[in-house]
C-alpha cells in the first residue's frame, strides 16, 4: 500500500513538488523558477510548457531524493495561480498561446465594457465581486478575441 502523498505547489514565481508521509510530516521537496515575461505594461505571461517541465523535474528530483517511486505515493494534490489562464489545442497538446498571469492587466477594456453595458451589475450581484481584470473569464474572452 503506498504510505506518502505528493503535492504540486504550482506559484505565480515557482513550481515545488513536497512529499509527505502518513503523520504529514514533509520528508522530501523540490522547486524551480520559472521566467516571468514581461512583454508589454500591465502585460504578465508566462510559458506553459515551461511550467509543465518544470513540473515534471520537480516531482522527479523530490522522488529520487527521497528513494522514492511514483508507486509509493497514493495521492497527489495540486494548488494552481487559479485565476491565471492557459489554452491547450486539444490537436496538438501545444499551449495556443503563453499563460495569462493573474496580475495582467490586458482585459481591462473588456471589464470597463461589461460596466458600461449593465452585465458589471449582473456579476455582482450573482457573485458579490465587481467585474475586475483579476478574473479568468476575462482572460479566455481576450484569447477567444486575439488568438488563433
Amino acid at each position: 500500500m503506498a504510505e506518502f502523498v505528493g503535492a504540486i505547489d504550482q506559484g505565480t514565481t515557482s513550481t515545488r513538488f513536497m512529499v509527505f508521509d502518513r503523520a504529514g510530516t514533509e520528508i522530501g521537496r523540490h522547486q524551480i523558477e520559472h521566467r516571468q515575461l514581461l512583454p508589454g505594461a500591465g502585460l504578465v505571461e508566462h510559458d506553459a510548457l515551461e511550467i509543465w517541465e518544470n513540473t515534471r523535474r520537480c516531482i522527479a528530483v523530490a522522488l529520487a531524493e527521497t528513494g522514492l517511486v511514483a508507486g509509493d505515493l497514493a495521492a497527489v494534490g495540486i494548488t494552481n495561480q487559479r485565476e491565471s489562464v492557459v489554452v491547450w489545442d486539444r490537436a496538438t497538446g501545444l499551449p495556443c498561446h503563453n499563460v495569462i498571469v493573474w496580475q495582467d492587466t490586458r482585459t481591462d477594456r473588456i471589464v470597463a465594457e461589461l460596466d458600461r453595458d449593465g452585465r458589471g451589475d449582473v456579476i455582482r450581484d450573482r457573485t458579490g465581486l465587481p467585474p475586475a481584470t483579476y478574473f479568468s473569464a476575462a482572460k479566455v474572452q481576450w484569447l477567444l478575441d486575439n488568438v488563433d
